[in-house]
């Protein structure tokens, strides 16, 4: 039952599942997810019930069965793989390569992935930071990673990844120039609306809640 749109719901439902602690996804959110009618949702769940891919009972929601996740971790894997490539080896920015790694993703073959890995150096991290499964399909990350919007008056961390991959954010990024790697201090949080001012280098920064709840840092001791 392989299709770019199955390959969709199943990548769909494993990114709504990671937060909600083993309760079954409800049709509403992956139409949101996927920016699709829930009624067309509900037909595709049937489907792939059927084909052995998700638990599905209506009004309680779907879940990935263990042939399902493991399909939806090797399309991640696929995806975050071609990211690297498209940005270390064709020179794509990091706000370019997502849209072209949703239409490479799909492109199967384990011996494909396996090889471009190997190509690659067996990267452990996405461009964006996400950790990219091996060729076992197992997710290691022990990063201790937070959101900048946690971190107090004077500390210091390394941004690490981000929380929103969109355009947009990531050109902000660009322009205050930062990127993965990059050490900040925090110079000041604002009481009054949780903004927070930055050191990056010799510059200094003011940037919103928002920005700061969607850069992840790894702070340091």
């Amino acid at each position: 039952m392989a299709s770019e749109t199955v390959e969709n719901y199943l990548k769909g439902i494993y990114a709504i599942e990671k937060h909600l602690d083993g309760k079954g996804v409800s049709t509403n959110a992956i139409a949101e997810h996927l920016q699709t009618k829930a009624s067309s949702v509900s037909d595709m769940l049937k489907k792939l019930k059927q084909s052995g891919l998700v638990d599905y009972k209506k009004y309680h929601g779907a879940s990935l069965t263990a042939e399902g996740r493991s399909k939806a971790i090797e399309i991640i894997r696929r995806h975050r793989l071609w990211e690297v490539f498209l940005v270390d080896k064709l020179n794509f920015k990091w706000d370019e390569v997502h849209d072209m790694a949703e239409q490479l993703e799909h492109v199967e073959g384990k011996a494909l992935s396996d090889r471009l890995d190997a190509f690659l150096d067996f990267p452990r991290f996405d461009p964006h930071g996400d950790p990219i499964p091996d060729a076992e399909g197992r997710i290691r990350d022990d990063r201790q990673k937070q959101a900048l919007s946690t971190l107090a008056t004077k500390d210091r961390g390394v941004v690490v990844g981000v929380l929103d991959s969109s355009a947009p954010f990531l050109k902000y990024l660009d322009h205050l120039k930062l990127k993965l790697g990059t050490s900040l201090l925090v110079e000041e949080v604002i009481d009054f609306d949780k903004s927070v001012k930055i050191i990056v280098g010799k510059q200094s920064h003011s940037v919103s809640h928002q920005f700061a709840k969607n850069l992840l840092i790894q702070k340091e001791a």
